[in-house]
């Protein structure tokens, strides 16, 4: 039985037809019958952890979402627990990605969406769904008075932006080549987001990245908007900050005004942290739901987290417009998986801990669920790291699974809303709106002050479309202004990938 079509009384579910293990939707224990098509169990089932449906052989194929999850490590009978003691990955080093000859067609995709939200069109096109101003520290020495010039200067603007806030990392300095870039290119592409109607960069003056050469990598911005100086430059830099601000505010306030906007106008950044077993049963396919909806309208989504596709890479493979595309993932994916043997971990490294405890055995399982939330939309672009978007549609970007590196990822890439699944919960937030959805309806009643969506009643019997339709709405209030729980509680931070030598 499948999630749509569970009822509430059942207490197990099958993903797929081809399945060989089937879901507890809750904590079941021995003896019991998940469901009357579904075998006697014969050990107890903590909650999202998985049970046999058949006798499986050791060394076969373990099936969920009708793909391979890992393969048995010892003879598994029907109604046995099935889980890190019995079960193991087939991953292991990089991988030979063929060309298929097959391309995505994307024609049959394009419709006519009348939704619109309420946003800032920028100068160069693109729209914002915030007005804020971004105090950047260029470098780890002025974090402390980046955050006082934002604090104080918001007290002044209030009213004329949406927001001040200070965006503070410990890098920017004793950074030399590729490393030093990258830093660069993140906090550039911040800039550069459409949800910063102004940016005050701060440096210090001594700094490996100079406020200069961040300016230089920053070309999609309004002259009139930004403001920089280096501390040992300036007067008394508090002073000069906060003035800095005002200049911006006020322009701001004189020429931005919300106005309608199709939905082909958002980019939405697709996010999973503190997954379990039911991320891929509710809300990472809700997700991929929406995906679908904004591609068919002609928006944008981004997907990261690329060891989290590691086991389920075919699948978006298969989805590339072009062979360009798919050597792009296939480039991307070893590369990545060279990061992690060049480091001398496995590539299957993955999953956490608390994935583990909430019913997820091997990262081919986190993967497949993972990967639903791109939906059934092609991929049309492949982004490095530090990359900003080219091109409207699916887009895959260069990044770990760490939530605070790909969410800051994300947004420097262009996002200016991410969509954030969990099912452990977690409150972290990015410079964007950061929206949770739960996967349980169980974590969106414990933690209201975390979580803005709950895609628990899917497991109750709720339309997957009904439930799009709510998310749907969701966003685009958010889009038009209505502050999601990151906001609200201020969970705003950004984390930086660090490579090479520090100095």
């Amino acid at each position: 039985m499948s999630v749509a079509e569970k009822s509430a009384v059942s207490q197990g579910l099958v993903v797929h037809p081809d399945d060989r293990v089937g879901v507890a939707t809750s904590a079941l224990a021995r003896g019991e019958r998940p469901a009357a098509n579904l075998p006697r169990l014969l050990d107890p089932v903590p909650a999202g952890h998985k049970f046999a449906l058949t006798d499986i052989p050791a060394g076969a194929p373990v099936i969920k979402y009708g793909a391979i999850i890992g393969r048995a490590r010892c003879d598994i009978a029907a109604g046995a627990h099935v889980h890190s003691h019995n079960l193991e990955t087939t991953l292991s080093g990089e991988q030979d990605y063929a060309w298929t000859g097959r391309t995505a067609d994307r024609s049959s995709k394009a419709a006519v969406s009348t939704d619109t939200f309420m946003g800032y069109r920028r100068f160069d096109g693109r729209v914002g769904i915030r007005n804020e101003i971004w105090v950047i520290a260029t470098v780890g020495c002025v974090n402390r008075t980046s955050e006082r010039i934002a604090r104080m200067a918001a007290n002044q603007v209030r009213g004329q932006v949406d927001g001040v806030h200070a965006i503070t990392h410990p890098f920017g300095c004793s950074q030399l080549g590729d490393d030093l870039e990258k830093t660069r290119a993140i906090l550039a592409g911040l800039a550069q987001n459409p949800n910063a109607g102004g940016v005050l960069l701060v440096g210090l003056g001594c700094e490996s990245n100079q406020y200069r050469a961040l300016l230089d990598a920053m070309p999609d911005t309004d002259p009139l908007r930004v403001r920089a100086f280096a501390c040992q430059e300036a007067g008394d830099e508090l002073d000069a900050g906060i003035a800095a601000v005002a200049e911006i505010a006020d322009h701001m306030a004189q020429m931005d005004r919300r106005e309608p906007c199709p939905v082909s106008d958002l980019v939405i950044g697709l996010k999973c942290g503190g997954s379990d077993a039911f991320s891929g049963l509710t809300a990472n396919p809700l997700l991929g739901r929406i995906t679908d909806r904004l591609d068919a309208a002609g928006g944008s989504t981004i997907l990261t987290e690329v060891p989290e596709m590691f086991g389920a890479e075919h699948i978006l493979m298969d989805r590339a417009v072009s062979r360009e595309v798919h050597t792009a993932i296939g480039t991307m994916m070893n590369r990545f998986k060279r990061y992690f043997i060049g480091h001398g971990e496995p590539v299957h490294a993955n999953p956490s801990p608390g994935n583990i405890e909430g019913g997820i055995t091997t990262l081919e399982e986190k993967s497949l669920g993972g990967v639903q939330k791109a939906g059934s939309a092609p991929v049309v672009d492949v982004l490095d790291y530090g990359d900003r978007l080219r091109r409207s549609g699916l887009s895959l970007l260069e990044a770990p699974g760490n939530d605070a590196v790909s969410t800051t990822a994300m947004a420097a890439a262009g996002a200016t809303m991410i969509l954030f699944t969990t099912g452990r919960g977690t409150p972290l937030g990015t410079m964007v709106p950061t929206l949770k959805l739960s996967t349980r309806s169980d974590l969106a009643e414990r933690k209201p002050n975390w979580i803005d969506f709950d895609a628990g009643p899917i497991l109750d019997g709720e339309a997957p479309d009904a439930t799009a339709d709510r998310l749907w709405r969701t966003l685009l209030d958010v889009a038009g202004g209505k502050r999601a729980r990151n906001e609200l509680y201020d969970e705003r931070q950004i984390a930086l990938w660090k490579g090479g030598v520090t100095l």
